[in-house]
């Protein structure tokens, strides 16, 4: 699959979906546990970045590795924005 087909099926899809190399793989649902640690590593990160350039987001951010590699960490901090790095919110390319 290419990276255009898969950008175009994940606007309408309402499955998570990772993309490797061609490869598509759909995203589990996540435990409460799980959802938990994510959380409070996400609020502890937010606390340390108040006056900061940098932002923290949580679990819905597509991210683009590289060319063909696209993953929706469950934390991610963005320390900068040049122009390569795209991030894409749930449902949007």
């Amino acid at each position: 699959m290419s990276v255009a087909e898969y950008l175009a099926g994940e606007r309408d899809s309402d499955v998570r979906h990772e993309y490797v190399d061609g490869q598509v793989y759909a995203m589990a649902g996540a435990s409460d546990r799980h959802n938990r640690i994510a959380l409070n590593i996400a609020s502890r990160l937010n606390e340390h970045l108040v006056n900061d350039e940098r932002e923290a987001f949580v679990s819905d951010m597509k991210i683009k590795v590289e060319e063909a590699l696209y993953y929706y960490p469950d934390v991610v901090v963005r320390a900068t924005r040049p122009a390569a790095m795209r991030t894409f919110g749930l449902n949007r390319a």
